[in-house]
This record gives C-alpha cells, structure tokens and sequence, in this order.
C-alpha cells in the first residue's frame, strides 16, 4: 500500500518549472509512442517490469529479486512518483482499442486498470498514510530476506545490507506522514513494530559476521544494524507518547463512512454489486442458515440432553453448540494439531479426485511470526509466480500469551469440528491449493493481481464442498458446526458494513456475533477489533463463496451428468486469482 497525498510542495514537484515539463511531455510522448508499436502482452510485460521498480518490496514479497536491496523511502517526493508513474501507466493503458483484445487480455487490461486506478483513489482521496500508523513497519521485507532460502545466504545479507541504509529515513518519513491518526492503528503499530526486533535479532548479526561478507561489509552490517534498531525504538517510543495523547484527548474515528465504503468496496471485491446490496443479501442468508442449524440441533437434542428443548431456536442451537464446543485440543497442543490435520485432508481430496495436489510444493505448518500478529490467529504466507518451488507457510498463533479464561474461550470457537473447517479454509483444499494454481497461471497479471473476494471465496467455497463430498462421514455435528462457521461468514459482511457505514457500536457487534451467529465471547473480541483496523476485507470472503457456489450450481444444472466436478475446479484455479466475474466469464466462453 502506497502512503501519501499531494502536498503544494508535491504538486509542484509534478508540474516542475517549465523546462522540467517540456522534458516530461516529451519522456511521456515517447513512452506512448513505443506503445502503440506493442501488443498488449508486451505491454504487460513490460508494465510488470515497470511497476516492481515502482514497488521494490511488492516485487520481493512476489520472488522477483532484482530490487531486493531497495526500501523505498515514503516522503512525499516518493508519494509524487507513484502518484505519476500511476497516471502515465493508465494513460498507456487506456491507448489500446478493447474491441480488439481477447477475452483473456480484455480481463487482465480490467485488472490493470483497477489496480492503478485503486492506487490514485489511496494517494489522493482515502490517505490512509495520513491515520494509519501501522502501516510503517520494514520488518516483512526483511524477514522475507532473512526467512526464504531463495539465494545464498550471502547474497541475501547483501540485500539486508542495502535496504538497512533506509530505515532511520523510512522512520522519520513515517512520522512526518502520520496526522490525525487512529488510536486503534496506533496501537497495532506499537505491537507490530515491537515484532520487528523478532527479524532484527542478534542471532541476524551472529549469522552476517559469520558470512562470507567482507571486513568492510561485516562492519557496515554492524553499523547499519544498529542504527536500524535505534530507529525502530525511537518509532515505538514516539508511537507510545502518540497513544497516550490520542488516548487522553481523543483520536480519529476508525470509521470511513459511505462513501470510501462503497469506493473501496468498489475497488477491492469487484463483484458487480454494491457494499449496501452484498449486505441486505447477506441479512437474507442469515435467516436462512440459522434455520438450517434449528433443524439439525431438533436432531441432535435429544443425544446430549435429557430436558425439553427450548421453544426459540437459537436459544436451542446455541445451547448445543456451547455443548458441543467443550470437545476441543489442549491449548499447548493447538499449533501441533493443525499439523497433524493436514495429511488426512490431503488423502481424502486425493481419493475422492477433487483437485490435484502437487506434492512438490511445500507447505510448512509455523507459529506465527511476532511481527505479524495481532490482526489474524491463522493466516497463508505464499510465494509469489517467480517462487512457486518455495514454501507456503500456514500460520497459526500459539495460544501461550493468553490468560486461561481468554485461551478456553478460543478454543471453544475453534473446537473438535470447527478446526477442521478452518484447516480446510486455510490449507487444504483452500488458500494453499488455490495459490498454487495461481502461480501456474499463464498470466502473470492474473497470478500477480489477486482479488482477495476470489482467493477468501474459494477457501470458504471448499469448506461446503468437502462436507457435500463425504468429509466427516455427514456427521450432523460437523455440519452444524460448518454452519456456524458459514454464518460467521455471512456476519463479517453485516459487521463490516454495519460498523463502517451505520456505526454499529461494540457491545451491538459483540451481540450479534455471539446471539446470532453463535461466537464465543474470545473470537467476538477479537473480530470487533479487526473491524476496526480493516475495512471491506471482512465482506471478501462471503461475497466470493456465494458467487463461486452460484456459479457452480449454475453449470451443474445446465450440464447434467456431464458435470465433472474435479474438472472444474481445475478449469476455475487456472485463471489465477481474477475476480469471480471475469473467471465465470472465461470458463463460459
């Protein structure tokens, strides 16, 4: 994400004396010129050529490593340079005719023009660089140097060597940027940066003055080494003075109102339909899924209570799956059986031929990273289409720095059934598989320009098609509780949309996530609190599975016995991570 906003001082650094733009017009009508002479693949190309110039670190968290070396500063002379690198690239792109282009390339022009688009909407309107303080933290794009064995250590150590020169400057760019800030970032961007020491360890500067770098290298290494932590603390501390502050004379409303809202929406789910219209759907859903689970628990009752069933059906489920949920791992055991769970779903997609699995590309079960938590307890770190051989890392949280009150209550939310859906969502067959096959794409755009509602709404996709395939032998429990976990789907729109646009207070949105959709108290907590450091995000994953699911059942009734359901899903993954939209137009072509 691009940080900044167009200053006096920036739009003059645009406009330049009147030498500087004659120069400008004529690099500008030269670059369009050669444009015309390309065919849109060349221009993608060579877009993609451009852009990781543009955003050395995007292209080192995607496997391209010729800027490893580069952290770019983000003061307003860099916010400029975005800002007209985005405008020259949409200029180029909107040069080409779309009439003559192909299904496939009119798709990736579609995700160019959105990206860019997207990019200006973030620099000159939504400014998050402005309220967001978290998101100034350099320790991903270290860690992916220090963590990924893509390249000999040494070279690695000479790329950390460089981008460690910008970091006091990253810093205090950071702080200049920061106005009006959220006391909710505020305080993610102290525990997240806090998390940067995990990279910046000692154990870093034992390995590089045990390297193969140079005298000279090993006492700039040390040298920059320490001036890096230095501004990192001096960060924190500025940021801890800056939450007392807001904390005592107020801050900036987390929420973006209407109007972003529907923008942003626009621009990240890119599903034909509004932010309002996905929720009033998603309001229909709930109704129709919590019926679904009355009738299960009217099944179930009588197998694990001896009392009447209470007349309200929620009541009813809700006391059932309180029931249910004491079934759950040992919380010093949570990380070890996620672990172990994913043989099993391996085998059984390969007996029932789901989807092909390729055993060659690794998935390594850690505890998540220091620098990454407190936003996500599970999570899917994937290579980029110039990595695919590297490892996908499943992320998950341990439990160990939670009281015993907070750890209980999270496990009962991610109990015996309800880890297994989880699983399924975060690895087998969803985000693991999927980002697979994106990498196979043969459109780097398509791999490389994910729609998060298509990559979220396959997870939740395969969470239904696993249990419809056999998954758990249809036992009635783990169908309510894959109920319960769909219906916390559906509520993440209601509760982005409602927090966001309609002001949904806490104890409303605690009320809803635990009455209605049947949250334990922990997991309500904390999706209140990723509500209000996200916006739209929490809406991807419903607004991606219904338009999956529709499309599937759609060509199952139009194919009959025809249908191969393993074919599918192959022929829907090889477009990469397009928006659901574009992939249904492709497939039905």
């Amino acid at each position: 994400m691009k940080k900044a906003t167009l200053s006096l001082a920036i739009a003059l650094s645009l406009a330049g004396l009147t030498g500087c733009q004659t120069q400008q017009d004529a690099s500008q009508t030269q670059s369009l010129q050669q444009v015309e002479q390309l065919t849109f693949t060349q221009f993608s190309e060579q877009f993609i050529n451009e852009l990781w110039k543009e955003s050395p670190t995007w292209a080192l968290y995607s496997g391209y490593h010729k800027y490893d070396g580069v952290l770019k500063v983000p003061n307003a002379e860099t916010r400029a340079q975005s800002l007209a690198f985005n405008q020259l690239e949409l200029t180029k792109l909107t040069s080409f005719d779309i009439e003559t282009l192909s299904t496939s390339e009119l798709i990736d022009y579609r995700l160019i023009e959105n990206l860019l688009k997207r990019d200006i909407w973030e620099i000159t309107k939504f400014k998050s660089w402005q309220w967001d303080p978290s998101s100034y933290n350099v320790a991903g794009g270290f860690a992916q140097l220090v963590n990924e064995d893509f390249a000999p250590l040494d070279e690695r150590l000479r790329s950390v060597l460089s981008r460690m020169e910008n970091v006091p400057a990253y810093y205090q760019a950071a702080r200049d940027n920061i106005t009006s800030p959220t006391l909710e970032h505020t305080q993610l961007a102290i525990m997240q940066n806090n998390g940067a020491f995990s990279v910046f360890s000692e154990e870093l500067l034992t390995n590089a003055k045990a390297s193969g770098l140079s005298e000279d290298e090993k006492t700039q290494f040390t040298q920059r080494f320490e001036a890096a932590t230095a501004a990192i603390s001096e960060h924190i501390v500025w940021l801890e003075a800056l939450e007392q502050e807001l904390t005592r004379d107020g801050a900036r409303s987390f929420r973006i109102g209407e109007s972003l809202y529907e923008e942003k929406f626009a621009f990240d789910i890119q599903a034909g339909m509004s932010g309002k219209a996905l929720y009033q759907k998603a309001m229909t859903d709930k109704t129709r899924v919590q019926a679904e689970m009355a009738k299960i628990t009217t099944k179930l009752w009588s197998k694990y209570f001896k009392t009447a069933q209470p007349e309200d059906d929620n009541l009813a489920t809700r006391q059932l799956i309180d029931k249910l949920s004491a079934k759950h791992v040992k919380r010093e055991n949570f990380v070890d059986e996620v672990r172990a769970q994913i043989p099993e779903l391996i085998k059984f997609v390969d007996e029932k031929k789901l989807v092909t699995l390729d055993p060659t590309k690794p998935l390594v079960v850690r505890e998540t990273p220091a620098y990454m938590r407190g936003f996500a307890g599970a999570s899917i770190s994937a290579p980029g289409p110039y990595e695919k051989s590297s490892n996908t890392y499943y992320n998950v949280t341990p439990l160990d720095g939670m009281s015993d009150e907070s750890a209980e209550s999270y496990l009962r939310e991610y109990n015996h059934w309800i880890l297994q859906v989880l699983n399924i969502h975060e690895a087998i067959p969803g985000h693991y598989t999927q980002l697979v096959y994106s990498n196979e794409s043969p459109s780097m755009i398509k791999s490389l320009f994910g729609n998060g509602a298509m990559i979220e709404g396959w997870a939740v996709y395969t969470e239904r098609m696993m249990l419809e395939e056999g998954y758990g032998g249809f036992e009635p429990e783990l169908w309510l509780m894959y109920y319960k976990w769909n219906l916390r789907v559906i509520a993440n729109t209601i509760l982005d949309y409602s927090i966001q646009v309609k002001g949904m207070t806490e104890e409303q949105a605690i009320t809803l996530m635990t009455e209605e959709a049947f949250q334990q108290t922990a997991e309500a907590e904390g999706k209140w609190r990723r509500a209000t450091l996200s916006q739209v995000q929490l809406t991807s994953y419903y607004s991606g599975y219904r338009e999956i699911y529709d499309f599937r059942e759609e060509l199952k009734s139009a194919q009959g016995e025809q249908f191969d359901l393993k074919a599918f899903h192959e022929q829907f993954l090889s477009y990469g991570s397009a928006p659901v939209k574009y992939v249904r137009e492709l497939m039905l072509k």
